[in-house]
């Protein structure tokens, strides 16, 4: 009864083996397909059998659960990590449209300034301009003077010198 003692540790598995190996091994009838087989040896491994299946039974209960909780919780592990993905999708779409909108803006102020910039150039250079054009015309009027002093000078050291 050792191997049957040993086929107990198999469970289910194991008994069925020591069976196929039992009816394997028995000896055949002559002239017939059917086999004499120890009628206590059979009947003890069947009650092996019935005794490992509520065991392994649980034990498979117990698995198929472990495995529906894992399943449940690697598909809210992958939603939450959708979730946080869509999350952070979201969060660089808005970054990037208020970094686009603040580059546009900031491009607008820039173009803004040089274009008032230019205007201020545009109106220093004209007042420059005109500022330039009354002096010509007041140092015209001088160079004028000048000239007619000069040529007062110069008719009066003619007429004095002749």
């Amino acid at each position: 009864m050792s191997a049957v003692d040993d086929e107990r540790t198999g469970g289910v598995q194991g008994v069925l083996e020591a069976l196929t190996a039992t009816v394997a091994g028995a000896r055949a009838m002559p002239m017939s397909s059917s086999v004499l087989v120890n009628k206590a040896e059979l009947l003890d491994l069947v009650e092996q059998a019935r005794e490992a299946l509520p065991q392994q039974l649980t034990q498979a209960d117990a698995l198929l659960a472990d495995v529906d909780a894992a399943k449940e919780q690697a598909r809210a592990d992958a939603a939450e990590i959708v979730a946080q993905a869509r999350q952070e999708a979201d969060r660089l779409v808005e970054s990037e449209a208020v970094t686009v909108a603040a580059r546009e803006k900031a491009a607008q102020i820039l173009a803004d300034a040089q274009e008032q910039a230019d205007a201020l150039r545009r109106d220093a250079d004209d007042y420059c301009d005109r500022r330039l054009a009354d002096f010509e015309i007041d140092l015209g009027k001088v160079l004028a003077q000048v000239q007619a002093g000069r040529a007062k000078l110069a008719g009066r050291l003619g007429f004095d010198g002749g």
